[in-house]
């Protein structure tokens, strides 16, 4: 989601490249297992593969969406094996017991028992994935952001049982995805939560565009290195003004997930939209949410949480990364207060990314005062609003639910409710 950043104790990320190859082996295959850390288990997957006659071993760490991590070969037998990942400072070695590789798994120096068994994980089941053929139309269509130079692509879902002969129109949402480039469907860990949302607003009688983030998918131009919320406002800007033109709706709002919820109250503010649907936005200070963000993941983890937003700000990578250095220094407040149009903002109180007892009771006190605006804290959700256990973001991708089906039943409920 541009999810706001996420600070966890242990991230694998996907560092592609060749990894180091060796005479074949009897180890060839896949090998799956869970790393225990702490109070989190992650799902790990080593893949030994034949290659014109040498071995290329890859990791997967599924529940973190990382696939074809490169390993180097540290050593590799019949019954042996050690690898390392070393910009992760990862290694794992094992030996053959069993019909099971058993060893040990460190990183940055700690240390974890890690069995993998043969064979790779399940496919994980998604029952909410909406399945064609559809019951409603949708087309492929383009925008284009003329200041920054990017055509975003999109699909645009029409209600159920929509004529476009008929006379009256139909309310449309335009989807904004949270922090990292995202497609159009907002993929992510095996979940397709925007593809969901638009399903189910297209049976509850509203259309909705959802489109790829600038440069992702079939999405071109736009600068990335240097971006922040702003530019990508300015997309979501574009995506307003196109639906507008196309005098086929009858009010034209967003839903922003995460720093989407910021964009639509920075649109907000400036009057570009009807409606907003904030799914865990921002409700106080970048450095403020973030120093809480790691305290709260950090507690869940069983490590101590002691990050202050002094400490925050002067780590590196905050003062080297634009988006990051924009994002500590913003202040949604006075766009908050600006925002006369009707909101809805909701957040699980087991978020861990965009905490509801600091965010959204800072959107209620800020949001001027309207009987159209709702509120909302759900019990139990996470920061993609699935019924969860802790909150961490490791359960995301081992959580068969993308969406809780009462958060898409009030977000419909509310919009129509506008009518």
């Amino acid at each position: 989601m541009k999810k706001v950043m996420i600070t966890a104790f242990l991230v694998l990320v996907v560092l592609m490249g060749k990894a180091q190859v060796q005479p074949t082996t009897a180890m060839l295959g896949s090998w799956s297992g869970k790393l225990n850390v702490g109070t989190v288990s992650l799902t790990l997957v080593l893949h030994l593969d034949q290659a014109d006659g040498y071995v290329l071993i890859t990791l997967d760490s599924p529940d973190q969406g990382a696939k074809g991590i490169g390993t180097f070969k540290e050593y590799l037998s019949d019954d042996s094996l050690a690898i390392k990942v070393e910009h992760l400072g990862m290694t794992y070695r094992a030996k053959l017991k069993d019909g099971k590789l058993d060893g040990t798994f460190t990183q940055h120096g700690m240390s974890f028992p890690l069995v993998l068994t043969r064979g790779d994980v399940e496919e994980a089941k998604r029952p909410q994935m909406p399945a064609q053929p559809y019951p409603y139309a949708t087309e492929e269509v383009t925008f284009r952001n003329e200041a920054d130079g990017a055509t975003l692509a999109g699909t645009l879902t029409w209600p159920v049982g929509y004529d476009k002969s008929s006379k009256k129109k139909p309310v449309v949402v335009l989807l904004i995805s949270g922090s990292g480039m995202q497609n159009r469907d907002e993929e992510l860990f095996g979940h397709k939560p925007f593809l969901v949302i638009a399903d189910y607003l297209a049976r509850q009688g509203i259309a909705s565009l959802r489109y790829d983030d600038r440069a992702t998918g079939k999405s071109v131009g736009g600068e990335l290195k240097n971006a922040t919320s702003l530019d990508f406002m300015r997309d979501a800007s574009a995506g307003l003004d196109f639906l507008r033109q196309q005098k086929k709706f009858s009010k034209v709002g967003l839903l922003g997930h995460s720093e989407g919820g910021l964009i639509a109250f920075l649109l907000g503010a400036r009057k570009k939209t009807d409606f907003i649907v904030s799914l865990a936005g921002p409700g106080v200070k970048g450095d403020t949410l973030l120093a809480a963000q790691e305290n709260r993941i950090m507690s869940l983890s069983g490590l101590p949480a002691n990050m202050t937003v002094e400490r925050y700000r002067q780590q590196k990578e905050v003062k080297e990364n634009p988006w990051l250095k924009w994002f500590v220094d913003y202040d949604p407040t006075a766009d908050i207060k600006s925002t006369r149009c009707p909101v809805f903002a909701l957040n699980g109180d087991r978020d861990c990314q965009v905490i509801a007892s600091q965010n959204l009771n800072a959107i209620r006190q800020l949001l001027p005062k309207s009987k159209k605006n709702l509120v909302k804290e759900y019990p139990g959700l996470n920061h993609l609003f699935q019924h969860c256990t802790t909150g961490l973001f490791l359960e995301y991708g081992q959580i068969e639910e993308t969406i809780s089906p009462e958060v898409l039943d009030d977000v419909a409920s509310w919009i129509n409710g506008l009518k």
